[in-house]
């Protein structure tokens, strides 16, 4: 058996696989607006790397994901993880 085929079995495990699997998301979410930015030949600070990376709110993070993908010009990037 696979370990991502295996079901946890008590509410223990699975409160913390939850969490888990949630904090991975919005990691990976995090991740992809950067490298959206960055792609797109988008200049992003430390402030706003940080900013971006320690978000753990999923619509926040897709919110900025689709900003990311749609600025207009480089001027919108603070918009983008905020000011």
């Amino acid at each position: 058996m696979r370990p991502a085929d295996y079901e946890w079995q008590s509410d223990f495990a699975k409160k913390y696989v939850a969490i888990g699997r949630k904090e991975g998301l919005a990691q990976a979410w995090a991740e992809s607006v950067l490298k959206v930015l960055l792609a797109r030949g988008f200049q992003v600070t430390d402030e706003q790397r940080e900013r971006g990376l320690s978000c753990q709110d999923p619509e926040q993070l897709e919110t900025w994901l689709v900003q990311a993908a749609t600025a207009a010009d480089a001027s919108r990037v603070a918009d983008v993880l905020g000011r």
